[in-house]
């Protein structure tokens, strides 16, 4: 009931318990002994003052406060950097961390974090040595580069490589590849930041050689060419093959760099990725430098790597910006392990997450989805389950204009609006992140791991379990 009267609220403020009398509950003591102290207090206090808050404005105190403050001291203690289950269907989601690591990644980053390592140790010389032994070998082993460098992201990368090569003179590039990706990350800003002065050549869906050839001048450093990475333009529209490119650079003694963006190391094309050359493939049209992800195609941790010529590779080693976006331990092991598994050859598509997961067939993901629809209809209630045709989506900003085909889990209810449906799957401990269209909640069982299927049966039967 509503306090009404001053003397009412005063009472009712009177009346609640103080935090060492809440604490002193059954609720409270059970809760001190499976989470941190610090968490259970917090969230005792923060009931206290909600209380508080009610009472002042005319409410009522709840019934059970331990209760609110245990809810309350549960979120609190929960990690902010939580694990969800993905089944949206998109592979490189950047929103939820891109790309998963292999077992071996894994595996590599608790012996890198939990004990010493020769990070910067050569233990042959019994002296200081450098983080990039770690992969540069491996970098140029699969990439066919004289040399490489890794670095923290491939923003660090194009960034370092601007300013190494092109701090206070001209870059060129094509208009139509003046890209901006998530989180309003533009080129030209890049550029700017790096120092580089950008000369902009062609329209946005025409570039042709001449264009390049007519803005070379004594101020121009370098010709850089970036991958669309989340849009394609298509129609009426001319692009200078790198090949061709390349051949100008040599010939006005400009280097030439490539943004590739995503990086392949392997051929997807067998799977239905048909838009994205490997790193070694660009690399053959004769570039000075490329640069892409780790956590992206590559299936690895973030990282940024350089790869190309070793007198330009030497520069960016040398700038002092080097240190300020250098790769740390942590994701150098990562790094190391992942690119160890390209060594395997086609195994590496099974190894690692990102190439399993774009190569699963329809046919294995309907399997999934129907095992799911079952467990759905035997929980019973109001909730529909049927698998239909679908898409996935690489993500991560390669392939904007190719899917996979699937098969997805489209939920419906008569009692509970989809937005009601997601959010009880997001609700779900770990998470559960779906998609609505056309008043469907839709799950993509391709992007969830042949481990988790267990856990997203048990969030699909709690979701559909009759509410009583």
């Amino acid at each position: 009931m509503a306090a009404k009267d001053p003397a009412d609220v005063g009472a009712l403020l009177r009346q609640l318990p103080s935090v060492e009398e809440v604490l002193q509950e059954p609720t409270a003591r059970a809760l001190l002994e499976r989470l941190p102290r610090w968490a259970v207090l917090d969230g005792v206090r923060e009931a206290l003052e909600r209380a508080r808050r009610q009472i002042l404005t005319g409410g009522a105190p709840p019934e059970d406060l331990a209760a609110a403050a245990a809810a309350l001291a549960e979120a609190k203690a929960r990690p902010s950097l939580r694990r969800v289950i993905n089944a949206t269907g998109v592979i490189l989601h950047t929103n939820i961390g891109r790309a998963c690591l292999p077992e071996a990644a894994l595996q590599a980053l608790l012996q890198a974090g939990r004990a010493y390592s020769t990070l910067e140790f050569d233990l042959e010389a019994g002296a200081r040595g450098s983080r990039q032994v770690h992969v540069e070998g491996l970098l140029r082993r699969l990439t066919g580069g004289e040399a490489a460098f890794a670095v923290n992201n491939n923003a660090a990368a194009v960034l370092l490589a601007i300013n190494t090569l092109a701090e206070g003179r001209e870059v060129i590039v094509s208009r139509g590849e003046l890209v901006e990706i998530g989180g309003s990350f533009r080129i030209p800003d890049v550029m700017r930041k790096a120092g580089g002065l950008l000369r902009e050549v062609g329209t946005t869906n025409r570039t042709h050689l001449h264009d390049y050839e007519a803005a070379l001048s004594e101020r121009t450093s370098l010709l850089l060419t970036v991958h669309p990475s989340n849009f394609a333009i298509v129609g009426f529209t001319a692009a200078v093959p790198l090949a061709e490119l390349t051949d100008l650079g040599k010939r006005h003694h400009v280097p030439v760099m490539v943004d590739l963006g995503s990086g392949a190391l392997a051929d997807l094309s067998p799977y239905g990725v048909t838009g994205e050359e490997t790193v070694p493939a660009v690399l053959r049209q004769g570039p000075d430098l490329v640069t892409f992800s780790g956590d992206k195609l590559l299936g690895g941790p973030q990282a940024g790597l350089v790869v190309g010529r070793r007198a330009l590779v030497e520069k960016l080693r040398k700038n002092p910006l080097a240190r300020a976006v250098r790769i740390d331990k942590l994701s150098l092991a990562a790094l190391e392990a992942t690119l160890r598994l390209y060594l395997e050859g086609p195994a590496a598509v099974e190894a690692i997450p990102t190439l399993r997961c774009i190569a699963l067939p329809a046919a294995a993901i309907r399997a999934r989805a129907e095992a799911a629809a079952g467990a759905v209809r035997a929980a019973g209630g109001d909730l529909r389950a049927e698998v239909i045709p679908g898409s996935s989506e690489v993500g991560g900003g390669a392939s904007p204009t190719e899917t996979l085909p699937t098969f997805l889990l489209a939920l419906r209810s008569r009692s509970r609006a989809a937005d009601a449906l997601e959010a009880g799957l997001r609700r779900h401990d770990p998470p559960v992140l779906a998609r609505i269209k056309d008043g469907d909640v839709l799950l993509d069982l391709r992007t969830v791991a042949p481990e988790e299927l267990p856990v997203l049966t048990a969030a699909l039967r709690a979701l559909a379990a009759p509410v009583t």
